[in-house]
């Protein structure tokens, strides 16, 4: 036994242990020198949101991660497997919030010795007026504070789960380096016309007071109900029409029916006054009008819903906006209201949240008789933003875009295009990213009225009144990245010009959070400014994410490297599933049933938890049942049999030049033969999971049958077949350690290293050609001897008699081939089963027809 074999192999400590040495030695550094673009497999790491706390689905997700690139390191390649913290954007400014119980109000002075009111809220939501406001730049201050101490808590996490990341190697989306990169890539697709600035009606969310792009939407059942209203026909009559948001009529442009709908032909063309107001407004025809919906006829409103924005922008409707940003009516009537009595009746509205001003149009239509009938209830979609608790409304602003293919079919289809050339693991996945891109509705919103991110690098001229010229804006050079346009001049200007008349206000907006992430691999990689990393690692190999945002992150950054580059950012991309909790439904913070996994860890041990995730498929979600994790325990056996298999494989020494003579020994390597071809087959596929059961599945009968079958003559130093044993039995554990090294990297470094210098994780992939030189064997002989050796146990158990009771004779049944064959094996079967006189007969199926038990005396 070597020196280095511990008399109680455990799996305590291995983590902390190796870890350290792990970081000291370097093993999973990325080394340059000396290699090309073909020789680096580089992955475009997903960036934690660092805003709380890792949960059991990141561990999870990275851990299918890391199998791919523990195994890409084996098989020789230069792995380049960077970390990035997104740690921009509202998730963080919500953290903040709580946690340190203030808020953002950028007109107040910055205070150097500011000290926020507490340290360590409960995270969850608090009204702004319990906040302390603070100015923008403190708030950024605690912004960065916070974040960097959750980088350190996320990054002990993922040391203990053992991912093999270079921890030289990390970014932060809201560093210099990424605010140099996001601001420096947004100038070239202004140079080149991809990215506008636009007055439009934008989704709005009223309690974060912040656009919402369309990949940001979340659907929610909502109750609500249909108010049928008559408009005037103006040669008498009326047309009623049915509307779930009536506090919009002063903002009606048009009635709206489909054109083939035979009820309301005749009326394309003509106009009706609303009610209330007595506005007139014409009636118009329009395809996507739903003839079944309602009346069949509808109001258009700036701005009720998308369709609504539709309608405006191809009818050409003009703009009656009464939704304020904070989510109220807004004071000044449209100029088309004119009447004294619609006047008076807007005035009534004026202030008023959405939920009030519909009471108190309901009660106005009433009072006219414009109302028909009670309102009828219903539930139907809303639309939410995705981190919000209100129904978005829709306000005209003004914002910056990026042109996304949305209406422009050349792009669309290149993007379609690189969608098709990319390998998807698992395939399906890839119609999720084709129907995204075919139903983009517009470009992409990419700016933010929030605070704690990358600030848009324009400020804008103003003009002799002091007036802002939007439409000439003006960029900032290369040289000035990183740059802040709210408190630094703009170029040709200086401090004292800003907000003066002539002079210049900056841009206040930063860029959505997915417009930096967009960037990952530009951010890890270096890009304009490590150009030499840069050329080695784009095209990326991988770019591993979760399905579910494949329309925001995946086409984001096809999007940027399209039109950058003209060509996909990566060849290959990997689907994680969902975690859901023992009912079946998805963790996550907001159902309250998330599991963070540090306790898990430390509880069962990292190589368990890696298990647990490996076991499943790519795209296939995974229960976890935190009071009963099945198979973390199964994990944790798995990891515990190997180290106490390795020791015991260990204490047979092999003979210097020993072969390997016996048919059974060739007959186990023949087996793990085809095991390495299949599991590596099933690994270069992005199987892991189909690589873990394959090596599981021989790794237990290879302890349950084939040791039990050879270790009598392993022991026995006498026996001719001794050498060939020993030989195959530490050849077997070296590849086996091998093959179990992605998925439980503590437990084979630790059996690894009692016999080899060096780490396992940089050895060698095993590969079928390391069985040249070996005799050939016949696979099914170990699975026969195992059959035959289940009989005899079995024969003895149906006798009462213990395993260790000496057989004075035995018989096997079988084929001819069968017997012929398991005559080879005869004497490690006798061994195994204590058998003195065992002999072989032919009959139809293999089984021990006669076992004749040694007397007690022998």
């Amino acid at each position: 036994m070597p020196a280095s074999v511990p008399d109680k192999p455990a799996l305590e400590g291995l983590e902390t242990s190796w870890g350290t040495r792990w970081e000291e030695s370097g093993v999973y550094r990325f080394d340059r020198t000396g290699v090309t673009h073909d020789d680096i497999y580089s992955i475009d790491t997903p960036p934690p949101t660092a805003s709380g706390s890792l949960h059991i689905g990141h561990v999870f997700s990275y851990t299918h991660t890391d199998v791919v690139a523990r195994y890409q390191r084996m098989s020789g390649k230069r792995v380049f497997y960077p970390m990035g913290w997104d740690d921009n954007g509202l998730p963080t400014e919500r953290r903040v919030q709580n946690y340190y119980g203030v808020r953002c109000d950028p007109s107040l002075p910055y205070d150097a010795d500011f000290v926020p009111p507490f340290e360590g809220g409960d995270n969850k939501s608090t009204k702004a007026a319990d906040q302390k406001p603070v100015s923008r730049r403190n708030f950024i201050e605690l912004c960065e504070r916070l974040t960097v101490e959750d980088e350190k808590q996320f990054e002990a996490v993922w040391r203990a789960l053992g991912l093999s990341v270079d921890w030289t190697q990390t970014y932060r989306t809201i560093g210099n380096e990424a605010l140099f990169t996001s601001q420096l890539a947004f100038l070239r697709n202004v140079e080149r016309g991809e990215a506008y600035q636009a007055m439009a009606p934008t989704l709005w969310d009223v309690t974060f007071r912040t656009a919402v792009a369309q990949a940001e939407l979340e659907d929610k059942e909502q109750p609500g109900a249909y108010h049928r209203l008559a408009f005037e026909k103006a040669d008498g009559g009326s047309v009623e029409i049915e509307t779930t948001r009536p506090e919009l009529l002063a903002a009606c442009v048009a009635l709206v029916a489909h054109p083939d709908d035979e009820r309301y032909k005749h009326l394309f063309g003509t106009t009706v006054t609303t009610p209330v107001f007595g506005v007139e407004v014409p009636i118009v025809a329009h395809h996507l009008a739903q003839p079944d919906k309602g009346a069949g006829i509808a109001m258009i409103c700036t701005f009720g819903d998308l369709t609504d924005v539709i309608w405006w922008r191809e009818l050409d409707l003009p703009n009656r906006a009464i939704m304020g940003f904070d989510g109220r009516i807004i004071a000044e009537a449209p100029d088309v209201i004119t009447s004294e009595k619609g006047l008076a009746a807007y005035a009534q509205l004026a202030g008023k949240t959405v939920f009030s001003a519909k009471q108190t149009i309901v009660e106005l239509l009433r009072e006219e008789g414009s109302l028909i009938g009670d309102p009828k209830p219903i539930v139907h979609p809303v639309k939410f933003f995705e981190k919000g608790d209100k129904p978005l409304e829709i306000v005209s602003t003004r914002q910056w875009y990026i042109r996304n293919g949305a209406r422009d079919e050349e792009l669309r289809a290149k993007l379609l295009a690189f969608g098709q050339d990319l390998d998807w693991h698992p395939d399906f996945m890839r119609v999720r990213y084709e129907n995204w891109v075919g139903g983009l509705s517009g470009d992409w919103l990419i700016s933010r009225q929030r605070f704690f991110g990358v600030p848009i690098p324009v400020w804008y001229p103003l003009d002799g009144d002091g007036n802002p010229v939007f439409d000439q804006p003006i960029v900032a050079t290369r040289e000035m990245l990183p740059v802040d346009p709210s408190s630094e001049p703009a170029p040709g200007y200086d401090a004292s010009q800003r907000g003066q008349a002539g002079g210049f206000i900056g841009e206040v907006d930063v860029m959505d959070t997915w417009a930096t992430s967009s960037l990952t691999p530009q951010l890890a990689g270096g890009w304009e400014r490590d150009e030499e990393l840069w050329n080695l690692v784009f095209p990326y190999s991988l770019r591993p994410q979760g399905q579910d945002i494949i329309r925001t992150w995946l086409f984001s950054t096809m999007l940027r490297s399209t039109l950058e580059y003209g060509e996909k950012p990566w060849t290959n991309t990997t689907l994680s599933g969902f975690i859901v909790d023992p009912d079946r439904k998805k963790m996550s913070k907001s159902k309250g049933n998330v599991v963070t996994p540090a306790d898990i860890l430390e509880k069962h041990g990292s190589d368990a938890v890696r298990y647990w995730a490996a076991s499943s498929r790519l795209g296939t979600d995974a229960a976890f049942d935190p009071q009963n994790p099945t198979q973390i325990k199964i994990g944790r056996r798995l990891a515990i049999k190997v180290l106490n298999a390795s020791k015991f494989i260990l204490g047979f020494e092999v003979p210097e030049g020993a072969q390997i003579t016996e048919p059974l020994d060739a007959s186990m390597l023949a087996q793990l033969e085809r095991v390495v071809a299949d599991a590596s087959a099933a690994l270069a596929a992005y199987d892991h999971a189909r690589a873990l059961e394959i090596t599981e599945s021989f790794f237990w009968a290879f302890c349950d049958d084939y040791l039990e079958l050879v270790k009598e003559r392993a022991y026995d130093e006498e026996h001719e077949g001794q050498a060939s044993a020993a030989l195959a039995l530490r050849t077997a554990l070296g590849v086996l350690l091998r093959l179990f090294a992605p998925v439980i990297p503590f437990a084979t470094e630790e059996a690894w290293s009692w016999f080899n210098d060096g780490s396992v994780h940089v050895a060698d992939w095993p590969t079928v050609a390391e069985f040249d030189g070996l005799p050939d064997g016949d696979a099914s002989l170990l699975t026969l001897a195992s059959e035959a050796l289940t009989s005899i146990r079995r024969a003895k158990t149906d006798a009462k008699a213990s395993q260790k009771t000496p057989v004075a004779q035995a018989t096997i049944a079988g084929t001819a081939e069968q017997t012929e064959s398991l005559a080879r094996a005869a004497s490690d079967l006798k061994a195994v089963g204590r058998i003195d006189t065992l002999t072989f007969i032919t009959a139809a199926e293999l089984a021990v027809t006669d076992i004749v038990l040694a007397p007690a005396d022998s």
